[in-house]
């Protein structure tokens, strides 16, 4: 469908915010697309329309969800986002959508596997492609969540590929971090990352239904053990191992639940907001990193050193800290 004639000119950041205040879901990810874009004129004004809302931005109660594959991830946050909206909430969901490591393209297929949610106006989904940036959350992907809050949005959910460091880059960056696994039992058990079960403050065994409604509520059990060893005595929140059954929309509001409880505890003793402010802090280095290293690369001349000087380095011809050092002095003489 075309753009209205009243459509907010791209180019204005300040009428583009006012649209997207006033539930514009197509400003919304029109904007959205500029934060995205590899265009320095684009990204500039996403930036532009962001900065005239962010003082409006960090009343959502920010999820990320995670898992491996099959176990159901789009069910599941269908579910939860249908749920949400019953109880009167407006849902935003950030899908990163893995890119093809052959092609760079994206398969972007979550609004097609969340069709119910799609059609609800009070849901706002945004499929990115991943292009390559650490663990599948999209590049700009903090961006278009402060963006979802400024609009209004009351629950962010950000779904991962759960790939590698996928999980430590998500929980960087939300307030609850949940993990969704699949029934196992026995030996199976053991299979899931240490690493995943310290950075979760909720397992959900999902597909707890059917033939396999036994097994999930084994692997709850055997999961709550895992938790009681693993994570600090001292944290004040006690992760929980629950089960659901996205399928049948069953056990989904004992799991909203329990992000509430996580969340009011946070809030009343101030780790919620000190834990966004480090978030935020966290993040502007990350950009400054970011961007020396782009200033860097395209130093003229530069990618030619690079080369020359990886290759000494592999073949043994000069130390990486010398190579390391003479690429520095080059940037710095610049």
């Amino acid at each position: 469908m075309p753009p209205s004639s009243g459509a907010p000119a791209a180019s204005d950041p300040a009428e583009v915010a006012r649209a997207i205040r006033a539930g514009d879901r197509r400003a919304m990810a029109r904007a959205i697309t500029k934060l995205e874009s590899t265009r320095d004129e684009d990204y500039a004004v996403g930036q532009a329309i962001l900065e005239e809302m962010i003082g409006e931005a960090g009343d959502a109660i920010r999820v990320g969800i995670t898992g491996p594959p099959g176990v159901g991830k789009s069910t599941f946050i269908e579910a939860l986002g249908l749920y949400l909206v019953e109880q009167g909430k407006r849902v935003a969901v950030l899908a990163v959508d893995p890119s093809s490591p052959v092609t760079g393209g994206s398969i972007l297929g979550d609004k097609t596997r969340m069709e119910r949610l799609t059609v609800k106006p009070e849901a706002f989904i945004r499929p990115s492609p991943s292009s390559g940036s650490l663990g599948g959350v999209a590049h700009r992907t903090r961006e278009a969540m402060l963006l979802c809050e400024a609009a209004g949005y009351d629950v962010i959910l950000i779904e991962t590929v759960g790939i590698g460091q996928s999980e430590v880059t998500v929980a960087s960056m939300v307030d609850f971090f949940l993990v969704l696994l699949l029934p196992s039992g026995g030996d199976e058990l053991q299979g899931i990352k240490k690493g995943v079960i310290e950075l979760a403050d909720a397992l959900v065994v999902n597909k707890a239904d059917g033939p396999m409604e036994q097994t999930a509520q084994r692997t709850r059990v055997d999961y709550a053990s895992a938790l009681d060893l693993i994570r600090a005595a001292n944290d004040e929140w006690k992760p929980r191992a629950l089960a659901a059954s996205a399928l049948n929309e069953e056990g989904i509001a004992a799991v909203w639940n329990t992000i509430v409880e996580h969340h009011d505890l946070r809030v009343a003793n101030g780790q919620l907001e000190a834990r966004r402010r480090d978030q935020a802090k966290d993040w502007m280095w990350k950009l400054v990193d970011e961007g020396i290293q782009r200033a860097f690369r395209e130093q003229p001349g530069m990618l030619d050193e690079i080369a020359r000087q990886e290759a000494d380095v592999a073949g043994q011809k000069s130390t990486p800290a010398a190579a390391a050092r003479l690429l520095l002095e080059r940037f710095g003489a610049r």
